[in-house]
């Protein structure tokens, strides 16, 4: 369990996302954490590849990678104790992502009640001109 310093919340979310086993896999990596919020790269890999004639990666990655950050975002909020969990995670896909670029997913938990957590995110490939995907979720909140 984290302590309420917001060094520590960071740190902790840090290594709760490490330690997913399908992050690792995915080859997601944390570019930034804020105060409820959260920043997560997943570089292109064609073993993600959900269409192989035209190369772009598979929805269930950029889903993953959306959840992931979204976690993160809810981890480190200040009003949040502990670890989370999913309730609901709705997903837009935009556009197809760019072919071999990475992507980012950007998330930020802006409302905290005694037991759910509420989520907004985006994704961009490398051009960030465009979202490839936004997502809006609900997390569970421990009670303190």
């Amino acid at each position: 369990m984290p302590s309420d310093k917001p060094s520590d919340k960071k740190s902790f979310a840090r290594d709760f996302i490490r330690a997913i086993p399908h992050s690792r896999e995915l080859g997601m990596k944390i570019t930034a954490v804020g105060d409820g919020t959260a920043e997560i790269t997943m570089g292109y890999d064609k073993r993600f590849v959900g269409d192989p004639k035209s190369g772009v990666i598979h929805g269930g990655a950029v889903s993953a990678l959306m959840d992931t950050a979204c976690g993160a975002a809810v981890i480190s909020h200040p009003d949040v104790p502990g670890p989370t969990a999913t309730i609901d995670l709705r997903i837009e896909y935009m556009r197809a992502a760019t072919p071999g670029q990475m992507l980012t997913a950007r998330a930020e938990c802006y409302h905290v009640t005694r037991s759910v957590a509420f989520v907004r995110a985006t994704t961009f490939d490398e051009d960030f001109a465009r979202p490839v995907a936004t997502a809006t979720g609900t997390f569970t909140v421990e009670p303190k």
